[in-house]
């Protein structure tokens, strides 16, 4: 491997680390979002139970499962920024590896 081609490589990782920050920025915000949605429709439901005259045990359950897909969607947020982290994570594994081979390649 020639050193032009391990610092093109830097570069071009450095920009996808750019271009990551900027994509785990909007998934934060969509876990954030699904998270506000979720706990919102929750709480109404459980208001709506309550007022249905649902024992107050079993309230949070039943409320849970009422509003599933709002539970699985804030999940899938949740996984989805997880993954854009550790692809971040990889990233920067790639870069440093490079530069190592970058440092070897100019000592020798």
């Amino acid at each position: 491997m020639h050193i032009t081609d391990i610092t093109k490589e830097i570069h071009a990782a450095s920009q996808r680390l750019s271009k990551s920050a900027d994509a785990l920025f909007e998934l934060g915000r969509d876990k954030a979002e699904t998270e506000r949605e979720y706990r919102s429709e929750l709480a109404k439901e459980m208001l709506r139970l309550k007022a249905e005259g649902m024992q107050v045990t079993l309230i949070t359950d039943i409320a849970k499962g009422n509003v599933s897909e709002k539970l699985f969607q804030r999940d899938l947020a949740e996984a989805r920024f997880k993954a854009g982290i550790e692809a971040a994570d990889a990233i920067k594994i790639q870069v440093s590896a490079l530069q190592t081979i970058l440092k070897y390649q100019t000592d020798i």
